[in-house]
């Protein structure tokens, strides 16, 4: 009993890890999300059996009709669907497949274009490298860590990698599928994969329904695997009640303790933050820090995680499960894409670094800025790839990308250093899809930097 007490009064007496205080301030972000519905399938993260994942069909006539949320699409919106599967015992590692089922309930066909898509497993497509630097230069897309940072990667270079024709045509009445990929875990060790999907489609016909759904492979005489037809997803969507087991339900957004955010299952709003930062609405420049000073823009901001902002950007959540998260927290496939027309309003020229960066997270600020470890902890908090555009001294147009790894409290490298000469002004921009498996909130920050020469 005295060894235990003494390790515990040990354990309440070790230091916190030393940290790096960086005052400055830390503003909200102009803009807003726009209003692209976003089909988000992400709970059940951890597929446990077959089941219906999301549906947005009517309910009418469905075997379970609360498995079915009845919200139809037209137009534009996007689909994301991010699972993972383990097997349940050694003896059973049949691969569990996803599927994404689309219907046209009308009476003319409906031309479905495909705009950007991808479809990535863990194992072996995009495993979770933990050797990658902090930044990497990765103008062809070879470099990413996991299946979400792959996927993203590719939506952010206008890539289709679905093996979809561009137009995806459903007769009336008619279904298709969209997915019917496996999770495959057999020969992997633990049994455990897991697959990132992302679409942004166009509808400019009749309203479609859209469901994710969990069967396992089914068996050819042989013993073989084999995927599931049309008919036996639609009658696992008819018959089918919702995966289980079910993630943990999330707190109330105003809950005081013990808060869990909880995983997304249902039609959020909102698809790409698109914005030009200036420093008032009416203005059209911002203006850099003065020399030696910082400030940055929160980026994902979400309840108690504002960075001080008041900002949350977290999607809406348009119908939702009840046992799901509130909102879509993470922003997980938003784009951000900023501007930054930036201003050196002084008769000098500045040198001003634009970095992405990972800092502790708070709601409110509790030391007039932001704080960030001195030692790094070794969880991951963000990997994906960043495009940047900006013209260089010689006014050379630049299009760079590069994949970021960044860990809790994490300050980083910059993006780009701009030399500015007196009273000029030097767009930057960044565009980036917030990647799944990443952790919000992050910053962008802008800062002048010491030693430059006066002109």
């Amino acid at each position: 009993m005295l060894s235990l007490l003494a390790a515990f009064m040990v354990a309440q007496a070790a230091p916190s890890p030393p940290e790096i205080v960086q005052p400055q301030d830390v503003r909200p972000l102009p803009g807003a999300l726009d209003t692209v519905p976003v089909f988000n399938s992400n709970s059940p993260e951890k597929i446990g059996g077959e089941g219906i994942l999301l549906s947005t069909f009517p309910p009418e006539g469905k075997a379970n009709p609360a498995a079915h949320l009845n919200v139809p699409f037209t137009g534009r919106f996007d689909v994301f669907a991010h699972h993972v599967y383990g097997a349940s015992t050694p003896e059973d590692l049949r691969s569990m497949y996803l599927g994404i089922l689309v219907h046209n309930p009308g009476t003319q066909s409906v031309r479905l274009s495909v705009l950007e898509g991808a479809s990535y497993l863990s194992q072996p497509d995009a495993p979770f490298i933990t050797t990658l630097p902090p930044l990497v230069e990765d103008p062809t897309g070879d470099v990413y860590a996991g299946p979400g940072s792959r996927v993203m990667s590719d939506i952010l270079r206008g890539r289709q990698r679905l093996g979809l024709p561009p137009v995806v045509e459903i007769p009336p009445g008619g279904y298709t599928l969209l997915l019917n990929a496996p999770i495959p875990v057999a020969g992997l060790e633990p049994p455990l994969n897991g697959r990132s999907t992302y679409m942004r489609l166009r509808n400019p016909g009749e309203p479609v329904y859209v469901a994710s759904l969990a069967m396992f492979a089914q068996r050819n005489a042989d013993g073989s695997e084999r995927a599931p037809t049309l008919d036996e997803w639609r009658s696992l969507l008819q018959s089918g009640n919702l995966s289980e087991p079910r993630d943990l339900p999330p707190s109330a957004l105003d809950a005081t303790s013990n808060f869990r955010y909880g995983r997304v299952a249902g039609v959020s709003v909102g698809s790409r933050w698109q914005t030009t930062v200036t420093d008032t609405s009416n203005q059209q420049s911002l203006t850099i820090p003065a020399r030696g000073t910082v400030y940055s823009y929160g980026l994902s901001t979400l309840v108690r995680g504002r960075q001080g902002t008041g900002q949350v950007q977290t999607a809406a959540m348009r119908v939702r499960y009840p046992d799901t998260a509130y909102q879509a927290h993470g922003n997980y496939g938003v784009e951000y894409d900023l501007t930054l027309p930036l201003q050196n309003s002084t008769n000098a020229t500045q040198r001003v670094a634009v970095s992405l960066q990972t800092p502790i997270k708070e709601d409110v600020l509790s030391q007039n800025g932001l704080r960030f470890f001195e030692t790094l902890p070794t969880q991951t908090f963000f990997r994906g790839s960043v495009q940047v555009n900006y013209r260089d001294e010689q006014g050379a147009f630049q299009e760079r990308y590069f994949h970021l790894v960044q860990r809790r409290g994490d300050r980083s490298e910059p993006l780009a250093v701009l030399t500015i000469p007196p009273n000029n002004r030097r767009p930057f921009r960044i565009r980036f899809l917030y990647p799944p498996d990443a952790t919000p909130p992050q910053v962008l920050t802008i800062q002048t930097l010491e030693g430059t020469t006066a002109e």
